[in-house]
């Protein structure tokens, strides 16, 4: 008899495999039904609870301000992408230059946390695009990454977000991103490996044809003078 059951895996059985499950950040229906305030006392008092399990005194000078510190982190820095509106607003010009070569903004450095362990993701994005008519400022190409960076992510999500929103925006499908980041779930933990980065990489429209990505890469690679 064939199994019709789902093949769902336990927790033991994943362990520390890396995984992803959708496009979407995994988020309830009513997550937003409290607002930042209250979630922020939430944790607070929650975390609270974990620092006093790991037998820490809450009532030395260094750690009493601790759970207040970290429900702000979540919620206003580290995690802020999850609201949407933390959303950067974006405002598209007319390209009257006519130039209609790529534009690529390469470099950009940005944190995010495995939602896997909850620890920190720290690397580089590298995006281009070129133009159907409209461009973007370029300050917003780095709030776009950020925005969605900051919430618990895997690599390939974080990826496929950031290329999406932008071709969503710029109504093109030439739209490249790449990452190159380091996994402190990896690095700092489990296997410890200090050396190893992550590469993910998304292209679309003329972005799949070679002699175009070569280009893409060329500029990444190459420090231009």
């Amino acid at each position: 008899m064939l199994n019709t059951q789902p093949n769902t895996l336990t927790i033991d059985e994943i362990g520390d495999e890396h995984i992803g499950t959708s496009y979407d950040t995994p988020l309830k229906e009513d997550a937003f039904n409290i607002d930042d305030d209250l979630k922020m006392s939430l944790i607070e008092d929650k975390f609270r609870d974990i620092m006093d399990i790991m037998g820490l005194d809450l009532t030395d000078d260094s750690l009493k301000g601790t759970p207040k510190r970290v429900a702000k982190m979540y919620i206003k820095e580290v995690f802020s992408g999850l609201n949407p509106e933390n959303k950067p607003k974006i405002a598209l010009f007319e390209n009257k230059y006519q130039y209609n070569e790529m534009l690529v903004e390469k470099d950009i450095t940005f944190y995010s946390n495995c939602e896997h362990h909850f620890v920190p993701i720290i690397g580089k994005a590298h995006v281009a695009y070129i133009s159907s008519g409209k461009v973007i400022g370029l300050s917003k190409i780095n709030r776009i990454v950020n925005y969605y960076a900051k919430r618990p992510q895997v690599q390939e999500r974080l990826t496929v977000q950031i290329a999406n929103e932008l071709k969503e925006i710029l109504e093109t499908e030439d739209v490249a991103v790449v990452i190159d980041a380091e996994h402190l779930c990896v690095s700092s933990r489990g296997v410890e490996d200090v050396n190893s980065s992550t590469v993910t990489a998304q292209f679309s429209g003329k972005f799949k044809e070679e002699g175009t990505k070569s280009e893409f890469f060329s500029y990444v690679n190459n420090k231009i003078k």
